[in-house]
């Protein structure tokens, strides 16, 4: 744990202002540089934080069972990620991880390849690459092999990349024979000669892909920061369903793409899985505890709301701030 704690202090201190600032700090920690993690990105860019008088310095680290144990760590005060992390580890008995809100409750990966490779049973015997062991990329990728038969080890090698950026130049080199990859990084791999072996958004698995998650301590010591801060992703959320050109903007910069075409199309393909008002679903906790209990028995006993606290989500629908956000009537 004390190189991540290194790490991350590191970073606040070198990012942090020789002036003091009024605003209320909530450490974040994410674990892909991905669309549906980019609602933080928006959120900077449009001054939403200041506006909310919140700071809130994001530290990338490129896999969900290290941003977990981060986390957990006491490392950082909110997390973005998929939810076999914290899934696992509640399990397991340590249940300080929540989710607060929702981002993405299905899969969208997909596995691409270069030709001649046109389907998952022509990658016997060769390399498929995920971020890590444990995140989603990993998860979609076994998902998918055991629907034809195929386990990795026997029938093909999963290799960890580290990081969605480091998967696909992993696959654009042939270090790799086929690719798991989310949006808008899966259109650019198209762009660059490769082909869909498994387009993940037309499966819609069920499985918390992206949620936010807090730890129980910080829930009950800054409710009202953490409250705040789902307003502004709220406000972001807005902006990333309805102002395209504005998000083409904050994802070209941060994940340096510029072409526009490969941004059109992976917006249009994942926007359709991201959710406009945060929402959990219980189904897709569920999801992920069946997953588990196939290995770990005591993931039975384990109810999705277990790991759900909905108070920031059900403020904002009773307040009106929601329909007030959409222009629509309470």
């Amino acid at each position: 744990m004390k190189p991540i704690t290194s790490l991350l202090f590191c970073l606040v201190l070198f990012t942090t202002p020789a002036t003091s600032l009024p605003a209320d700090r909530l450490l974040g920690v994410h674990s892909a540089r991905v669309m549906s993690q980019s609602m933080p990105w928006i959120a900077e860019e449009a001054g939403l934080f200041r506006r909310y008088e919140l700071e809130f310095p994001l530290v990338y680290i490129g896999s969900s069972p290290l941003a977990t144990a981060a986390m957990l760590g006491g490392d950082g005060e909110l997390l973005m990620d998929g939810g076999l992390g914290p899934v696992r580890a509640f399990v397991q008995g340590t249940t300080e991880l929540v989710c607060i809100g929702g981002q993405k409750n299905i899969l969208t990966q997909s596995i691409l390849a270069k030709p001649p490779i046109k389907r998952l049973e022509d990658l016997r015997g060769k390399k498929v690459g995920v971020t890590r062991i444990g995140a989603t990329t990993h998860y979609f990728a076994t998902q998918a092999f055991r629907k034809i038969g195929m386990e990795a080890g026997r029938d093909y090698t999963m290799i960890q990349t580290g990081g969605a950026p480091e998967m696909l130049a992993a696959l654009v080199s042939g270090a790799i024979d086929a690719g798991t990859l989310s949006s808008p990084l899966d259109a650019q791999a198209v762009a660059l000669g490769h082909q869909y072996i498994v387009y993940g958004p037309d499966l819609r698995i069920p499985q918390v892909a992206v949620g936010f998650m807090t730890r129980r301590s910080t829930l009950a010591k800054r409710p009202q920061v953490l409250g705040r801060f789902m307003r502004v992703m709220a406000e972001a959320a807005k902006i990333l369903h309805t102002d395209k050109e504005f998000t083409f903007k904050v994802l070209g910069k941060q994940l340096r793409i510029d072409d526009r075409k490969i941004l059109e199309t992976g917006y249009n393909a994942e926007i359709k899985a991201l959710e406009p008002r945060l929402t959990i679903r219980s189904e897709a906790f569920q999801a992920v505890l069946d997953d588990v209990a196939q290995i770990d028995p005591r993931a039975k006993k384990v109810k999705p709301d277990d790991l759900i606290d909905r108070r920031f989500l059900d403020e904002m629908t009773k307040s009106g701030f929601f329909d007030q956000l959409w222009g629509e009537k309470s």
